[in-house]
């Protein structure tokens, strides 16, 4: 009988060493610091601030005290029709929430409803942007094409 060189596992506990072939462990695809390393929730949070960056020039000191955030999809509650929805879009896109008491105005913009109807990056940008524009014009008060002037040529 031989001796092994190697500690023994604690039972319950596999140490790996190699994959199934003898190859080694797979490493990231790409590195860390090129865009295809990032996941898609972080490409599309990357629109959304993309999305927030093209308004800020004109309506900075607005949005200075709105956060924006992102979810994966609406709430359920949200998912039934009633009086406070904007269109006629059974599966909302995105929220505007008003201040109220210590928490500050809001825009969540949800992220597979609008991936869902999208056909490609640029598609999505672009469904992100007005989804933006759409709940900052709610929570501000005005029209769309008032928020992007260039809303009303898209639609």
């Amino acid at each position: 009988m031989s001796e092994r060189s190697e500690p023994r596992p604690e039972p319950g506990r596999r140490v790996r060493r190699r994959d199934r072939h003898g190859r080694g462990l797979r490493g990231p695809i790409a590195p860390s610091h090129v865009p295809i390393a990032k996941s898609r929730g972080e490409r599309f949070d990357d629109l959304v601030l993309d999305a927030v960056d093209r308004l800020r020039p004109r309506w900075g000191t607005q949005l200075a005290s709105v956060e924006f955030a992102v979810e994966e999809v609406p709430p359920a509650n949200e998912l039934i029709d009633g009086p406070t929805r904007l269109s006629s879009d059974p599966i909302p896109l995105g929220r505007a929430e008003s201040p109220s008491g210590q928490d500050p105005a809001a825009v969540i913009v949800y992220r597979r409803p609008l991936e869902a109807r999208a056909r490609d990056r640029d598609q999505l940008g672009t469904l992100v942007f007005d989804v933006v524009v759409e709940q900052v014009a709610s929570l501000l008060g005005l029209a769309p094409e008032t928020i992007d002037p260039g809303y009303d040529d898209r639609h």
